[in-house]
């Protein structure tokens, strides 16, 4: 799991440490922390039906232009309906278009890269999250984050073969910036 941790947050330094020097005005950093919920869908509708996980998650966000940032999200997520499935966490790491526009409100996108990990099982399979949010900014340096929405592809192994999994998650929180 170390090396594929490792792998990611080196590409994520490559890309943006390039464009380090192109910093705009406005916050450098967004750091959000919240509220997550997973609807896993497993691929072997069959055996296993589809199951919530609750949680946390958190993100860093470097603003490379006023548009342009580079983040690194973790999550962390459990369940009480199925003893053995405990997905312990989500690392990962991609780029963000931000449109900030408007005066109090800051729309983005994202594509993230990384692995999930399953304490149970073992597991640190690839996983990817595409989607977006929605920040309304309460102060220079805080902010709410009603809703952010992605769809998380995740490729565990369901009986001795690798299958992926299209799931939701749903996250709510605050933002600090500066």
């Amino acid at each position: 799991m170390k090396w594929k941790v490792m792998l990611s947050l080196l590409a994520f330094v490559s890309l943006f440490g390039a464009v380090a020097n192109a910093q705009e005005p406005g916050p450098k950093f967004d750091v959000f922390a919240g509220y997550s919920y997973v609807r896993a869908n497993p691929s072997s509708s069959s055996t296993l039906v589809g199951f919530n996980l609750n949680g946390g998650s958190a993100s860093v966000a470097y603003n490379v232009t006023s548009w342009l940032s580079g983040v690194a999200d973790f999550g962390g997520y459990h369940t009480s309906n199925l003893s053995p499935i405990d997905v312990d966490g989500t690392f990962l790491f991609g780029p963000r278009v931000s449109y900030r526009r408007f005066h109090r409100i800051t729309p983005f996108g994202q594509v993230l890269f990384g692995v999930v990990h399953n304490r149970t099982s073992g597991q640190t399979p690839f996983a990817m999250a595409i989607g977006g949010g929605l920040d309304y900014r309460l102060s220079e340096h805080f902010a709410v984050r009603p809703a952010q929405v992605d769809y998380l592809l995740t490729r565990f192994d369901e009986f001795l073969t690798a299958r992926t999994q299209n799931n939701l998650r749903v996250s709510t929180g605050i933002v600090f910036r500066f």
